[in-house]
């Protein structure tokens, strides 16, 4: 089997690991202003591009 001759530094290892963080999901704002992610239905209202997709009950 294989085997490393030398230890990774430090350095050595934080570049290699220095695109594995996570990024934040981007948010866009509703009509009805609620955020929500880009290319879904919105869940507070149920429209998309302004068109209604789901129809909301309010079971209160």
């Amino acid at each position: 089997m294989a085997n490393p001759k030398k230890r990774t530094s430090k350095s050595k290892k934080g570049m290699r690991r220095s695109h594995h963080h996570l990024e934040a999901p981007n948010f866009i704002y509703c009509s009805c202003g609620e955020a929500t992610l880009p290319h879904t239905v919105c869940p507070a209202c149920g429209k998309y591009k302004d068109k209604q997709y789901l129809r909301r009950e309010d079971n209160e």
